[in-house]
């Protein structure tokens, strides 16, 4: 503690005052301190900004919607899918106002919810939260190395041979790479964290210039294809065209979201109620209209859609290759690359500081080993490699069965987005119950027609989405092409709650306090004031 109390003394006296009034919050919701506050909100702007990844998101997304849909399912279900998810991402920053915690939406769902079912709703969330943010960062990963791969395979031609063997092994190289970068202290997160939004969007709009500079005017493809009905082709092989077109949802859905990460480093921010919120709300418009923009210009610029998605499997690449050459598109893919790096590292990080929220709290089997951290670095390494380990586990996978592998990587955006609306349903039922009565934060969309049209459309919008994510999208159906995302989640909820009754209720009990009275004396703040907020 005396080192601590040193190293604030050093800081000015605005940033002292300010990391001390959210520690009196975080106390407040019965959190001990126990990490320093480091990220401005410029880093925590850029950690919302590089979650999503924009262009490298798109990149490895992009194939769905063209291909299943057509050119102008890529453009249309862009701005409607992030129409919407400006509601969810809005709804999501609100509760992350109102409860700045590394737990994020789990332990904002616990809070939400009578006391006789916030072990249940909590326990459902937190593993809901955790699955899904380790598949992301295990099928992100996997996607960076296919990316990789495929700058390989365009470089070198017909000469190159792609191997399951090669994608694994860099696969899980980059893993560790990432598992010790987020080994660092808090300071060098926020400082690396710092230049990624730069880096993200500087290659997008560098991106959309070098193609609309070099692709000549008679060769870009007119209105009615980018945007009109001529830009409609059903691809699916059996489901009818407004099936094939709702497909393209899938891009902008697995884009935006992971939301909830900046939440996951809450306790690491400066005015964390006012700055999470704040960079959740203006990535989402950011990443939503400078996407579509992205979207609208590959599409104007891509060419015969006979010749996509080209020998390296990857459209997105092969519009560059085609308009930039080989040299110019490999050039530009690098920093495309480099942000989905970002990507793995911003939620690797957001990863580690839920399972660390969630051991804190005794929702694992390991009486709170990994809600500890580091002495030396202030930040929960332990969490971080346990992360690492079990998100190399499902690309392990793909060297048995890739069909496998793909089914857990399915999880993700299906298991995340349930979990986010389960806060959100309760926020609006409970609002006024006694044991809830939620206190909203500084950010807030109220309880008047926005409030409520915002939390209502994003619900069922997700339950809808859902329904898409859990269709195969290419008939007919065959083992190698079923969509197992809905059984997988499934099977995530029925094991949970199975887990749960066997053992899980003797040591989980909802979001506990972990205060201490010399801590709360320390801060001057009252035994009344700590227990009137425990969370148990």
């Amino acid at each position: 503690m005396n080192k601590g109390s040193l190293e604030i003394n050093k800081r000015p006296a605005s940033m002292t005052e300010t990391s001390d009034d959210d520690d009196k919050e975080l106390v407040a919701l019965g959190y001990k301190p126990s990490f320093k506050r480091e990220f401005s909100n410029l880093a925590t702007i850029s950690f919302a900004f590089s979650i999503m990844g924009l262009c490298s998101s798109i990149a490895t997304t992009f194939n769905t919607p063209l291909l299943l849909g057509g050119p102008a399912t890529v453009v249309w279900c862009w701005i409607l899918g992030s129409a919407v998810c400006f509601t969810l991402g809005s709804s999501i920053a609100e509760i992350v106002s109102a409860y700045p915690t590394c737990g994020g939406l789990y332990t904002a769902s616990a809070r939400l919810t009578p006391k006789r079912h916030r072990a249940r709703v909590g326990w459902l969330v937190g593993w809901l939260n955790i699955l899904g943010q380790i598949a992301g960062v295990s099928s992100t990963e996997f996607g960076l190395s296919n990316m990789i791969w495929a700058a390989v395979s365009i470089g070198q031609g017909d000469e190159f041979v792609l191997t399951t063997g090669k994608t694994v092994g860099l696969f899980a190289g980059l893993m560790v790479f990432h598992g010790i970068l987020n080994s660092l202290a808090t300071r060098h997160l926020a400082r690396l964290t710092t230049g990624f939004v730069f880096v993200n969007l500087g290659t997008t709009f560098l991106i959309i210039i070098v193609l609309l500079a070099t692709t000549p005017r008679s060769e870009m493809h007119p209105a009615s294809y980018v945007f009109g009905s001529a830009g409609v082709v059903n691809q699916t092989g059996g489901w009818n065209t407004g099936i094939a077109f709702l497909f393209g949802l899938l891009s902008v859905q697995w884009t935006m979201t992971d939301y909830d990460a900046t939440a996951h480093i809450s306790e690491e921010v400066h005015r964390a109620a006012y700055a999470a919120p704040s960079a959740i709300f203006i990535a989402v418009i950011g990443t939503g209209l400078i996407g579509w923009l992205l979207n609208i210009v590959m599409i104007l610029c891509s060419g015969p859609l006979e010749n996509l998605p080209g020998p390296s499997g990857s459209a997105f690449l092969q519009i560059m290759v085609d308009r930039m050459g080989r040299t110019g598109a490999l050039i530009l893919w690098v920093p495309v690359c480099l942000t989905a790096f970002f990507v793995v590292q911003t939620a690797l990080q957001a990863t580690s500081r839920t399972i660390y929220a969630f051991s804190r709290d005794h929702g694992l089997p390991d009486a709170g080993y990994f809600g500890k951290n580091s002495s030396r670095t202030a930040t929960p390494l332990r969490a971080v490699w346990l992360s690492t380990f079990v998100s190399i586990l499902p690309g392990l996978l793909d060297l048995a069965s890739p069909v496998a592998a793909n089914a857990i990587f399915s999880l993700t955006a299906m298991a995340l987005d349930m979990s986010y609306i389960i806060p959100i349903f309760l926020r609006r039922i409970n609002y006024n119950h006694p044991e809830v009565m939620f206190k909203p934060g500084p950010f807030s969309l109220g309880n008047g027609v926005v409030g409520n049209l915002c939390n209502w459309l994003c619900i069922f919008w997700t339950c809808f989405i859902c329904v898409i994510f859990s269709l195969p999208t290419i008939l007919p159906v065959t083992k190698d092409n079923m969509n197992y995302a809905s059984v997988i989640t499934g099977g995530v909820i029925i094991l949970a709650f199975l887990w749960y009754m066997v053992s899980g209720h003797r040591h989980y009990h909802g979001p506990q306090s972990n205060l201490h009275d010399d801590f709360v004396h320390q801060k001057s703040l009252s035994e009344d004031s700590a227990s009137n907020h425990d969370l148990a």
